[in-house]
């Protein structure tokens, strides 16, 4: 990579996991914090976790193809601005209701589609794969980071001290954007046709990936809601220690992952790599059953960490190479509304299943996602990438 492409990923990276690290921070702490609430039940906690989610989704695809033709940085500030609000606004309530309001427009901040565009737009052709596979990771990076800050930072000062600072992280992705992010070349491509966004909808392809993103967040919202008392009952893990256990295992899952996606990149089998992820994945599901039990519950998260951090490199990663330079913002943009989507739902259905049948019903779903994820890839096995003409 140039100097301008160190830069421009150096700048998009470290906002990402700003701007994710204020989104997956209350993820271990707020089924325990949550009961401060007034009108808290599980089935709202459930929605307040993911409902910042459903905004995204909405938001996601507009935003991303408002990007084509506005820019990306504009897109980026109003979203981040946004996110802001929504931060304070979670931040001062002490109403369930009010949580879920902030939550919601947190997640109007709809900035994924336009940011990943713009690392597109910064990179060249070649350098495109580890770029989308470095913002990838840098979400892994954020996960790591905010399963350890969250119980440590809500220990402080509850889950008000959360939305503090994600509200300042979004003023401070505001400055990387206008201090280190490169201006990109003006454009002179025409946008997108509502034929060739026709066409890119067709691609069976980018549906395998726009599908798989939608589960793995829906997974990893859907595990949160339990997990964290999950611990506490199991493993007599008080909250404030939850990040003695996930520190390690999130560190080491990402060390670990880093040679597994070089070696996929590398010797071109991303495929193969990315069905071995998703059956790891199946280890979520089993941290929660009743059965498993002490240090099992570990290997188990483990093993899903492991899975999780390199399906969230390898896909973005991937979208980028089988869709035209003219619809990269609109595909980001889908891909980003079915993070955001799985991310809500995850949430809200687990809060529900948690509520009525515990863990154990919240694993037999896991299970089930799996399952309907599994046969959904193997149907769009052997479609072929669409091509969209310029």
């Amino acid at each position: 990579m140039n100097s301008t492409e160190r830069r421009a990923l150096a700048g998009l990276a470290s906002l990402y996991v700003f701007r994710m690290l204020g989104l997956f921070m209350v993820l271990p702490v707020l089924s325990l914090y949550g009961s401060d609430y007034s009108g808290s039940t599980p089935a709202l906690l459930g929605l307040a976790l993911g409902a910042y989610g459903l905004s995204q989704a909405i938001l996601q695809i507009p935003l991303g193809v408002l990007s084509d033709r506005w820019g990306r940085k504009p897109v980026i500030y109003i979203g981040l601005a946004v996110f802001a609000l929504g931060s304070v606004v979670a931040a001062i309530t002490d109403s369930v209701y009010g949580l879920i309001a902030g939550r919601i427009l947190q997640g109007a901040g709809a900035i994924a589609a336009a940011t990943m565009a713009l690392a597109a737009d910064l990179t060249r052709d070649e350098n495109r794969g580890k770029a989308m596979a470095a913002i990838g990771a840098s979400i892994g990076v954020a996960f790591v980071l905010a399963v350890v800050l969250g119980p440590l930072v809500a220990g402080l000062g509850g889950l008000s001290a959360i939305f503090w600072l994600t509200a300042l992280l979004a003023l401070v992705g505001m400055l990387l954007v206008w201090r280190l992010v490169p201006n990109p070349a003006v454009s002179t491509r025409r946008g997108p046709r509502a034929g060739d966004f026709s066409k890119l909808l067709a691609g069976g392809m980018v549906w395998r990936l726009v599908s798989g993103v939608f589960f793995l967040h829906l997974l990893l919202t859907a595990l949160f809601v339990p997990l964290p008392l999950v611990l506490l009952e199991q493993l007599q893990l008080p909250s404030t220690g939850h990040w003695k256990l996930y520190a390690p295992l999130m560190l080491g899952a990402f060390v670990v992952m880093l040679p597994l996606m070089r070696v996929a990149e590398k010797r071109q089998q991303v495929p193969a790599a990315m069905r071995l992820a998703l059956l790891g994945l199946i280890f979520g599901a089993l941290a929660l059953m009743p059965s498993i039990t002490g240090g099992w519950i570990i290997v188990c998260l483990g093993l899903f960490f492991l899975a999780f951090n390199l399906l969230e490199a390898l896909l973005p990663a991937q979208l980028t190479r089988v869709v035209p330079a003219e619809c990269r913002g609109a595909a980001t943009g889908l891909y980003a509304t079915a993070q955001f989507l799985g991310a809500f739902a995850g949430g809200s259905v687990s809060g529900l299943l948690f509520g009525q049948g515990g863990a154990g019903a919240v694993a037999t779903f896991l299970l089930g996602v799996l399952l309907v994820w599994s046969v959904s890839w193997w149907q769009l096995r052997g479609t072929r990438v669409p091509v969209v003409s310029s």
